[in-house]
């Protein structure tokens, strides 16, 4: 296999992520693949730069070319690691998969950068992956035990080891074999020498979906927004479950997990997914716009302005406005151009910070009774600063209403986010959350006010429709390494961290 790697951004000044922007769910990870058409490996830089958005620490394309696999990972963004000619040359051939990340489970670092490559006994193998697994720290020590040796900290390389170890006799069965061991939320897309393979958990957690490029020629993404940006038509998404294989024989799918409710993460359509894409068929941009209508139906104010807080706010906004009848205006100004800085995150400059990405309009808010939509409170840190900013620009009254319920719980399936003693929702009630953040009053959409706008009558209560456990604390599936002992977790400690 050739390997090529690129051990971080090239930019000639010292770069850190930004220190503006945690009090967001931190995206998870974005996958795509690519089969049979020429100049593969260009097609995934491009799906890869539409999914960046989903994670934005590293991104890696492993390509398959008469007999022989190739590979680019890079510390930093897409645009930044895959923008020459010799690059996309060094990744030859009619199919390829990419990853793009954002470290939950296993931590930063080069070693980490999927797509993943293992020699196996029944050839080449490549896997990248969306998700988490909730077993894989108690799968690795058996598998550690058994003297399986690990080249990184990636929950991921546990699937490369299960299907190593698989005593089934093609590949496309190891594969499923591994699938059978694994718990939590997955998206996967694989490579091998004669097929791609897009798979995904049975509750349907993680988004996946199919598309088509020309006859014989099949995608598989995260978004459909990947699709879009080569001229992908979009085929369905894969059905939770469900294990679909591309070959020269054309596409073949199976099941072969049990079949329990489906539960897709909702956050997918409150914040995660690209507005431009459908979610289930759905677009994500009219559900966003729900979500703020059935906001206003429950949360009713005698406003002058509706101002979304940018980017993630705004559909939300619109609808709230459109809804409650209140004039929507840009009251708050985003800078693009921020998200990684060169500036040491100080005391003085994480005080400053929020004015470096966003700026208050003080024409359009000067004298009014505001109402600021965002789509969640995570930390609650960056909503005191925007309610402070809005205030500091003569804002008469600053109401927040959130898009989203009050995050009280962490997710263990492939978002990194706080622990739940650092969630602001689980710690206040919302009136003390309002006072925390310096709002004159604090509004969040119902869960099933949520539901409501995503097409549903209501939220089940016996059997929920979607995975919502940051709201509810209601886990879909085990929470094995959770739940480990002691002992177990100190060995976790020395093999797989969060970052």
């Amino acid at each position: 296999m050739t390997d090529h790697h690129t051990p971080s951004n090239s930019s000639p000044l010292p770069l850190t992520t930004s220190p503006f922007d945690d009090d967001k769910f931190h995206d998870e990870c974005g996958v795509f693949g690519v089969y049979n058409t020429p100049e593969a490996s260009t097609h995934a830089v491009l799906g890869l730069h539409s999914l960046q958005h989903r994670g934005q620490e590293a991104a890696g394309i492993v390509s398959f070319h008469e007999g022989q696999f190739y590979s680019h990972k890079s510390l930093g963004h897409v645009a930044d690691n895959f923008n020459t000619q010799p690059v996309i040359s060094s990744l030859p051939g009619n199919s390829a998969i990419g990853h793009v990340r954002y470290s939950t489970s296993g931590g930063a670092g080069l070693r980490n950068v999927q797509p993943l490559f293992a020699d196996l006994a029944s050839g080449g193998f490549a896997v990248a992956h969306n998700g988490n697994l909730t077993n894989a720290l108690t799968l690795r020590k058996q598998l550690v035990q058994k003297g399986a040796i690990f080249q990184s900290t990636s929950d991921s390389e546990v699937v490369i080891h299960l299907i190593a170890t698989s005593t089934y006799l093609n590949l496309q069965d190891k594969f499923i074999d591994a699938m059978r061991r694994i718990e939590g939320a997955f998206a996967f897309v694989a490579l091998a020498e004669d097929c791609l393979i897009g798979a995904r958990d049975p509750l349907g957690v993680r988004p996946l979906v199919l598309g088509k490029l020309h006859d014989d020629s099949y995608i598989f993404a995260s978004e459909t927004c990947a699709l879009d940006i080569i001229g992908a038509d979009y085929i369905r998404d894969v059905e939770p479950g469900e294990v679909v294989t591309i070959s020269e024989k054309g596409l073949e799918s199976t099941k072969p997990f049990p079949s329990v409710s489906p539960r897709p993460c909702i956050f997918e359509h409150v914040y995660f997914s690209r507005p431009d894409s459908l979610t289930s068929g759905t677009s994500v941009y009219k559900v966003r716009k729900n979500i703020g209508r059935e906001l206003a139906k429950e949360c009713q104010l005698n406003a002058d302005l509706v101002v979304p807080v940018p980017d993630s706010g705004v559909p939300a906004a619109i609808g709230y406005a459109q809804e409650a009848g209140i004039p929507f205006e840009l009251g708050i100004i985003r800078n693009h151009y921020v998200g990684r800085t060169f500036i040491e995150p100080s005391d003085t400059i994480r005080h400053l910070g929020v004015k470096l990405k966003h700026n208050a309009n003080r024409g359009e808010l000067d004298g009014k009774i505001v109402v600021l939509i965002d789509d969640s409170i995570v930390r609650g840190t960056t909503s005191v600063k925007i309610v402070d900013m809005v205030r500091q620009a003569g804002a008469k009254e600053v109401h927040m209403y959130i898009a989203s319920p009050p995050t009280t719980d962490p997710c263990y399936y492939g978002v990194d986010t706080p622990d739940k003693e650092k969630l602001l929702a689980s710690n206040m009630t919302i009136d003390e959350m309002a006072e925390h953040i310096g709002a004159d009053s604090l509004k969040f959409i119902s869960i099933d006010g949520l539901y409501r706008a995503v097409g549903e009558d209501n939220r089940n209560k016996e059997c929920p429709q979607y995975c919502d456990a940051c709201f509810s604390g209601e886990y879909p599936t085990p929470l094995t390494d959770n739940n480990a002992s002691d002992a177990d977790k100190q060995f976790s400690l020395l093999t797989d961290s969060r970052a």
